[in-house]
């Protein structure tokens, strides 16, 4: 079958340069990386959510930490290309695990210098605003998908940045998520900051009528 791909259906998304360490156990799978390693091929980790299999990301296993006697494997992966699964074979042919007949997404590198900027100074006081800045460093030459997993997005947000095949498209996503939510996180965290004084002892200026 032409742009057939294995397939390991996890409740989460992967993004194309993302380093994703996975701890394999079931006979499926086993089967599934062991194929990869030996064969040198990808496989494909489409998300599974609200019970619909739709777009994944194409990976590559990279190495494999630890292998346990009984053939259970930590491993370490790395997404590539953003696929769409044009056919699902929840049991591939001859094969223990799932399959898929896929296109890959073309991903246009139109990075806006603007948005670029606009998207970075904000994922910056994100991390400010949650005390993180010791925690998350920013590359300013970051991609969408390099914060993607960094900035508190949901699953279905995640998903719906990962089938945007524009670079540009996707900054603006990221930069009207930031714009919506960090009003939102700056007020949960006065909100904390309140609650965490309540009943501390406080120096007040007196007031003077």
């Amino acid at each position: 079958m032409d742009n057939f791909l294995p397939l390991f259906p996890l409740k989460l998304v992967a993004f194309p340069g993302e380093r994703l360490n996975l701890h394999i156990f079931e006979d499926r799978y086993k089967q599934l990386i062991n194929e990869c390693i030996d064969e040198d091929k990808p496989f494909g980790i489409p998300a599974y959510l609200s019970d619909q299999i739709g777009y994944g990301t194409e990976m590559s296993v990279e190495n494999v930490s630890k292998v346990y006697s009984d053939g259970r494997m930590d491993v370490v992966t790395m997404g590539y290309r953003v696929f769409k699964v044009i056919k699902f074979y929840r049991v591939a042919p001859e094969k223990l695990y799932a399959g898929g007949e896929i296109d890959f997404l073309e991903n246009i590198p139109d990075s806006d210098p603007a948005k670029q900027q606009r998207m970075i100074d904000l994922a910056l006081e994100l991390f400010e605003v949650l005390s993180l800045s010791d925690n998350f460093t920013v590359n300013t030459q970051a991609s969408t998908f390099d914060l993607g997993h960094k900035i508190g997005l949901s699953n279905q947000k995640k998903y719906e940045l990962l089938q945007l095949e524009q670079e540009s498209d996707r900054q603006q996503f990221i930069i009207d998520h930031l714009e919506e939510s960090l009003p939102v996180i700056r007020d949960m965290e006065k909100a904390r900051e309140r609650i965490r004084m309540n009943g501390h002892f406080r120096k007040f200026d007196p007031l003077d009528f």
